[in-house]
């Protein structure tokens, strides 16, 4: 089930990473498009009960879903 929350956590942070990296730095819409798959994430742990010991493998994952989309943006 971690891995499916890993997967599932890059796959949904790349489109985001993409309008991200269409935006202006810094501004409330890049905010917004670094922070807003966050919470549906943060949903799909609890509801799988992982443990909080694999929340940093998230977050890298969601970081490199972000990091993938925002270089597709530039296709």
């Amino acid at each position: 089930m971690v891995l499916l929350i890993i997967l599932f956590a890059f796959i949904f942070n790349i489109p985001f990473g993409y309008l991200r990296s269409r935006s202006r730095k810094y501004s409330l819409k890049w905010f917004i498009y670094i922070h807003m798959p966050v919470p549906i994430v943060v949903i799909a742990r609890i509801l799988s009960h992982t443990d909080y010991k694999f929340i940093p493998l998230f977050i890298i994952a969601a970081i490199v879903g972000q990091f993938f989309g925002g270089k597709l943006g530039f296709n």
